[in-house]
């Protein structure tokens, strides 16, 4: 499992913290894993068995050098949804993002927005990749409003590109590329950070 600590030890926000599957937490993943009541309207149905799910933890720890998972945790020290990357196209220089909260009393506080955020700042500082897009159902207003917020771009529209709910529909593709401005980061910072050293 040396794989796991290539991975961030912790990203921290104001209102979550981003880490890990750790040992501890294998067995509440995986139950809010398999519960498809957290999967919501839009979420994929999709489940993968536990022993599947514990085999791919002992050999990588849900982190490797292209695809990582880390768990959401409010401020309260609750659980409250995971967010992933991974490679959407083998050739294509980019990253996408997908996430789930583990229950509606988590929705519409601001854990998603952060976590993306987050992960966002996270590839970008330890990646060498130029794109990181989000595969939105239009009807998902949330997840759209979270695109916005962190300042994806919307591309267009991908015609019954993903299957769900018994039915094949259209899905919408965000990105947000290296250069592009990230509004949560003050301009200044960013300036300075970028500007040459004398």
């Amino acid at each position: 499992m040396g794989n796991v600590r290539e991975g961030p030890s912790m990203l921290n926000g104001d209102k979550v913290v981003l880490r890990p599957v750790r040992e501890r937490d294998l067995a509440a993943f995986i139950d809010a894993h398999t519960e498809i009541s957290n999967r919501g309207e839009f979420f994929p149905l999709g489940v993968q068995p536990e022993p599947v799910l514990r085999r791919h933890y002992a050999e990588t720890g849900f982190w490797e050098r292209d695809e990582g998972t880390l768990l959401i945790w409010n401020r309260d020290d609750v659980m409250v949804g995971h967010i992933e990357f991974f490679r959407p196209v083998s050739y294509w220089d980019a990253y996408e993002l997908s996430y789930q909260l583990y229950g509606q009393e988590h929705a519409g506080q601001g854990y998603t927005t952060e976590a993306v955020r987050l992960l966002v700042d996270y590839l970008l500082g330890a990646k060498k990749v130029n794109r990181i897009s989000l595969v939105v159902v239009p009807e998902n207003a949330p997840s759209r409003r979270i695109a916005e917020k962190c300042g994806f771009q919307l591309e267009g529209t991908a015609r019954g590109a993903f299957f769900n709910g018994g039915r094949s529909v259209d899905v919408l593709i965000y990105s947000l590329l290296r250069d592009d401005p990230r509004p949560w980061r003050k301009p200044d910072l960013l300036e300075r950070r970028s500007a040459p050293v004398l």
